[in-house]
């Protein structure tokens, strides 16, 4: 395993690269990359932070992409129901990315320089009756992108963490397992291409709560409280702001060159 802490825009960024199956069964963990972001001034809404987070989401994930060729197709996947405020990440960085699949294939002469991207929300199984996974896949059967990059909401281990930090790795994803709902993975296994997968937390269970006001290390053995889940008063805004700024963050990675101004015009 090696690991790193380093600044990108002023923002404290964590690296940590798992590399053999010494290093899996270490962490826990595939092997792969490990990026992690902390976005303390968002929040507190301090100058110049919203631009600062986006180019710092987008450089780390730019690198990333790296063996993706800049002109094939990738696939941005929301993932969570939009009806519930703490798991709506994924629907709402949905509606800040720029899509140019249409624009690249109907008017090449305008926009034959962007990369094709297109963009959907993977809503529950509880409100379409298909999980996100099985959806995922067969729009890559489709459409054929050459990369994946899915977003979701997760469950903290640790309150400092609480909608403070952006993940990225890449590996994949499996949504609902924060919450003991496991389904369908989005891998490299299961869709056929690379995946790399964003998550903001955005609750954390009882057993957690009560380990951090504790100060313990060890999670109690509270039964009840793995059932319940807790989220900061303002998590409306909170995701609205994450959204925007991971949205903005693949856009950007997708389009290098492109500036948050560009961006704001265009999505705004």
């Amino acid at each position: 395993v090696e690991a790193r802490d380093s600044l990108r825009e002023g923002i404290p960024v964590n690296t940590v690269r798992v590399l053999d199956q010494r290093g899996e069964s270490a962490l826990g963990k595939p092997q792969g990359n490990y990026v992690t972001l902390t976005l303390e001034g968002l929040s507190s809404r301090e100058e110049g932070i919203f631009p600062r987070s986006v180019r710092a989401v987008a450089d780390e994930l730019f690198g990333l992409l790296q063996t993706i060729p800049p002109s094939a197709l990738v696939l941005v996947a929301g993932l969570g129901n939009r009806a519930i405020t703490p798991d709506a990440v994924g629907p709402k960085v949905h509606q800040n990315v720029l899509v140019t699949r249409h624009l690249v294939r109907q008017m090449p002469e305008h926009f034959g320089a962007l990369r094709p991207v297109a963009s959907l929300a993977a809503e529950v199984m509880g409100t379409t009756g298909v999980e996100s996974g099985e959806l995922v896949r067969a729009v890559c059967e489709k459409l054929k992108p050459a990369c994946v990059v899915a977003v979701d909401a997760l469950a903290s281990r640790s309150l400092k963490r609480l909608c403070r930090t952006v993940q990225i790795s890449d590996t994949g994803i499996t949504p609902g397992s924060g919450v003991g709902n496991h389904r369908m993975g989005l891998t490299r296994d299961t869709l056929g291409v690379p995946v790399i997968a964003l998550g903001v937390p955005t609750v954390v269970d009882g057993a957690t709560l009560a380990a951090d006001l504790l100060g313990s290390d060890d999670l109690p053995d509270l039964n009840e409280g793995r059932d319940l889940l807790v989220t900061p008063k303002d998590i409306d805004s909170q995701v609205n702001d994450l959204a925007k700024v991971i949205g903005y963050g693949i856009s950007m990675a997708l389009q290098p060159g492109m500036t948050v101004e560009e961006l704001e015009l265009l999505l705004s």
